[in-house]
């Protein structure tokens, strides 16, 4: 999980009445709205953020328009590129549902680039009819090397749909002049922001009732040359002057000068108890009543209306007052200081009282901790020069953020605190420790490992620990890091031996350290190609891990111990271990909030029915995958998704489909620690095989280096027998005698190897092609042979569809067993599977019929697979009704319509509203009455 959501970072802030129309700046920012990037850029105070919120305010409604507005504030700690981009993700999704969350998943699992995450955003914007436009505000606040490379990848790749706009304070490292010479930046600049006399006039006169003459006017027009935050100090120092003539007359000085005067004008005619709130809270970078107590403690008599606290209802007088407060939310509830204001407030906080600005941030660090807000605790506590204090909060929070998945924070806290804060703290070095090795930073890992070996042969009271208890248990989690340090530096025997010293001097109880070093041990077997090893440490991570709480993690091993329980042959241990996964994440959802990981199960259950051929309950688990939404899977769940669908499309002889969807996989693909043992590439050729494209599965072995000759390897089986399966379906189209005796003698390789490591799985799939190959030699008694021995095998676990892709041959071999066994329920099972329906024939989309009998059943896709309201919505695409609509129609918004149509696309495998109506056609979706 990633750090909680500042929800009004992506609020557009409020809107005063103070404001000033300004039709000649709006006409420039809708002209930027049809061009990919618009750049507001001024020094401070000169209305940016003011003019952006006032063109939001007045951006169509998105229920009633095809163009939406995402909104995004930006603060320092948005340089880190994880947290620039989840909010900017998060804010499009919020503006286009559906836009953002993939690509948002794959950002926040922390295992792959910021580029790759942005080409599935574009890719997903891309096929959007509507647009939206992205305002990031004070973007020179997070502009940075981390952020600029991802921000210059995704304006040179902007969609049509997409429209950026930028406000900042300083020119960002994007390609300007390259946009520029090309006509797609429109530009809003210092010169445009100032007030012109009109607006001078408007805003002084107007809105704030001044009353000035126009020689007046002219006077601060020309003295603060239009700059808005001059004009508003102006304002707000003349509100109680007399002799205003006089006051404009020795109003002179540059801007800076300008902004200290008025600042010092207005906060000398606050009461010293206003004064000293101002400059109190001026180190925060929000605030909310409370948190105003706990820094600024007033007496209550300080709160001028009955059961108010006083640091709310000073804020609430201050927004009144228009005394550079910003509302963050709705409710007032959370504030900021105008930037600039804020800015002179610490000035003058500093010069005035430098001794209690340490005392301040500390105050502002305690009411943090104990609202639970660990991120700003340790921020003001380093602030106040008190990395003490910085270090207990980070020691004493860091299982609780490994939990939640919340490692960044750790990695970002280990570059922070210093060499001699961590020179006599063992435990938070190895907290520290755990966030770098999270985030795949390993350079002086070691050297930090060694350092905390060598503090623990020191006298227990020569070493600082917050929490004693957590002493004992580092001996195991350093072990268990030094067998993460050798898997990763290529010594899988290394890592097993090292992950077997954590578990044996583990603490009693320590169930993270245990479960976390049978999952590397596990890892380790799994890459060296030793399933049963393997299979036995997860079982022993997954336990582990439940008992620790780290249910994200127990899911993350469910899926690696059912992959290989499946290759073992194990099909019901598989079913089980998804089952026991699943019925987990449901018991640890909260709310309305499903565990992550949860979808995943759902795909894994699916997977275990396809073997079984129960095509309606593979159906099921994709569908109900799919509706609980990106938030509940896993990074890796929307390319195994798309993976499982092109299964059931195979299945029901859409073989076009089947391809488009595995070529969506490959784009959303995210790897993990796992080996990579069933790649798609060769999924995608396995399809291209079955319908006859023998030239492009043969590109494919090339493109991939898999040959005949390859030494033999578990984790390369799947690419071979891959291989086996092309050489079958060139024999098949060409006659040729050569590739069918290759196939044979790549077949007999992979029998052994698998039955030597014990992976039944394998050696079934391996049998029923040998008896392909042997029928296709003439060889029936060898034929037989090896179906028999796939049958046996297959028998006790129930697989069914290895022998249904074998068809119509094994069909025919099969019937001549049952003549052998006639009582055999079994071969029963397999002959009505594997008997084609009449008339059933495998489409390839392009009229071309591919090899017959591969289709279990009619080839209609399943209703089921389409959830009520999809079928709602899919008879309404049928009709001459436009999105709004059919929206209308259905009482929901417009976006509920496309989020629905979308879905609707992916599970027909179309991308057009016409070829989805045909599609639906053809299934016989739309032949009900209702329909006629």
């Amino acid at each position: 999980m990633v750090a909680p959501v500042v929800e009004t970072k992506l609020l557009a802030p409020s809107l005063r009445r103070e404001v000033v129309p300004r039709p000649r700046l709006a006409d420039l920012l809708v002209r930027g709205a049809q061009g990919p990037l618009t750049l507001v850029s001024a020094p401070a105070g000169f209305g940016k953020t003011t003019l952006l919120a006032s063109w939001f305010a007045a951006a169509p409604s998105t229920e009633n328009d095809d163009h939406a507005v995402a909104w995004v504030s930006l603060d320092e700690r948005d340089r880190e590129a994880t947290t620039f981009w989840s909010y900017v993700l998060l804010a499009l999704d919020r503006a286009v549902p559906g836009s953002g969350a993939a690509a948002l998943t794959l950002l926040q699992s922390g295992q792959t680039s910021v580029e790759a995450v942005l080409v599935g955003l574009v890719n997903e914007l891309s096929v959007r009819s509507g647009e939206v436009t992205l305002v990031l505000d004070d973007y020179h606040l997070a502009d940075g090397v981390e952020v600029a490379s991802g921000m210059a990848f995704l304006v040179d790749h902007l969609p049509p749909q997409l429209h950026i706009v930028v406000g900042t304070r300083v020119d960002p490292a994007l390609p300007l002049s390259r946009l520029r010479a090309r006509g797609e930046l429109v530009e809003v600049r210092a010169n445009d922001l100032r007030f012109t006399p009109q607006e001078v006039s408007g805003y002084l006169n107007e809105l704030n009732g001044l009353d000035l003459s126009p020689d007046d006017l002219a006077v601060l027009e020309s003295r603060t040359e239009g700059w808005v935050a001059a004009l508003q100090l102006a304002a707000l120092s003349l509100r109680n002057r007399d002799d205003r003539t006089g006051f404009i007359a020795g109003f002179a000085g540059d801007d800076r000068f300008v902004v200290d005067y008025l600042v010092e004008e207005v906060l000398s005619q606050q009461p010293d108890d206003v004064r000293r709130f101002l400059l109190d809270t001026s180190i925060l970078d929000r605030l909310t009543g409370p948190l105003c107590d706990a820094v600024s403690p007033q007496p209550e008599s300080a709160g001028p209306r009955t059961g108010v606290r006083p640091g709310r209802a000073r804020l609430e007088d201050l927004d009144r007052a228009n005394l550079f407060l910003v509302a963050l939310d709705d409710n007032r509830t959370w504030y900021r200081y105008h930037h600039l204001f804020g800015d002179v407030l610490r000035s003058h906080l500093i010069d005035e009282r430098p001794d209690e600005v340490a005392t301040l941030h500390r105050r502002a660090a305690g009411w943090h901790a104990d609202a639970g807000h660990v991120d700003a605790a340790v921020r003001h506590a380093m602030a106040a020069g008190d990395t003490g204090q910085a270090a207990d909060l980070v020691e004493l929070s860091f299982r609780a953020l490994g939990r939640e998945r919340r490692e960044d924070l750790l990695r970002q806290w280990a570059h922070q605190l210093t060499d001699d804060t961590l020179r006599n703290r063992p435990v938070l070095a190895v907290a520290l420790i755990g966030g770098l090795m999270a985030s795949n930073e390993f350079d002086g890992v070691d050297g930090r490992l060694d350092h905390v070996e060598h503090l623990l042969t020191m006298p227990t009271d020569e070493v600082v620990v917050v929490d004693r208890d957590e002493l004992p248990r580092l001996p195991a989690t350093i072990t268990m890091y030094r067998a993460a340090l050798a898997l990763v530096g290529g010594d899988p025997a290394g890592a097993i031996t090292l992950a077997a010293q954590a578990i044996a001097v583990a603490e009693d109880g320590d169930d993270l350290a245990v479960g976390s070093s049978a999952a590397l041990s596990g890892l380790a077997s799994w890459s060296a190609g030793d399933l049963e090893a393997a299979r036995v440490s997860y079982g022993t991570a997954i336990g582990a891990l439940t008992r620790a709480g780290h249910i994200a993690d127990v899911l993350g091993c469910s899926i690696a111990l059912a992959d290989m329980e499946l290759r073992l042959g194990h099909l019901r241990a598989a079913e089980q271990t998804f089952a026991r996964a699943l019925a987990l994440a449901e018991e640890n959802t909260s709310g309305l909030a499903v565990m992550r990981g949860t979808a995943d199960m759902l795909v894994g259950l699916s997977r275990v029915a396809w073997y079984r051929n129960d095509l309606v309950g593979m159906a099921e688990h994709l569908r109900r995958s799919d509706e609980l939404g990106e938030s509940a899977a896993l990074a890796q769940n929307p390319y195994r998704w798309r993976v499982g669908l092109a299964r059931m499309r195979a299945a029901e002889g859409d073989l076009s489909s089947a391809l488009k969807l595995l070529d969506e996989a490959e784009r959303v693909y995210v790897a993990d620690y796992a080996p990579n043992v069933q790649p798609i590439h060769a999924t995608r050729a396995r399809v291209l095989a079955a319908r006859g494209d023998v030239a492009e599965a043969h590109a494919w072995a090339e493109d991939h280096l898999v040959s005949t000759d390859d030494v033999l390897s578990y984790l390369r089986e799947y690419e071979h027998i891959t291989l086996a399966r092309v050489l079958l379906a060139e024999h098949a189209a060409t006659g040729s005698s050569a590739a069918l005796d290759e196939a044979v003698r790549l077949l007999d390789r992979l029998l052994a190897a698998a039955a030597g490591g014990g992976r039944t799985g394998s050696v079934i799939e391996v049998e029923v092609l040998r008896a392909l190959a042997h029928n296709a030699a003439g060889a029936r008694r060898e034929s037989l042979g090896a179906l028999q021995h796939a049958v046996q095998l297959a028998r006790p676990e129930g697989w069914v569809r290895v022998f249904v892709d074998a068809s119509p041959v094994a069909c025919d071999l099969l019937r001549e067993l049952a003549t052998e066994q006639p009582r055999s329920g079994y071969l029963s099972e397999l002959l009505h599977a594997t008997t084609p329906v009449d008339g059933a024939r495998e489409q390839t989309g392009d009229g071309r019929g591919a090899r017959p009998g591969l289709v279990f059943g009619s080839d209609r896709w399943p209703v089921d697979m389409l959830s009520d309201r999809e079928m709602e919505v899919l008879r309404l695409l049928g009709s001459d009704l436009d999105g709004p609509a059919i929206a209308r129609g259905l009482f929901v918004s417009l976006n509920t319509v496309r989020t629905h149509t979308k879905h609707i696309y992916a599970k027909l495998g179309v991308n057009s509203r016409r070829a989805a109506v045909s599609k639906a056609h053809q299934l016989g979706l739309l032949s009900g009455p209702e329909n006629r």
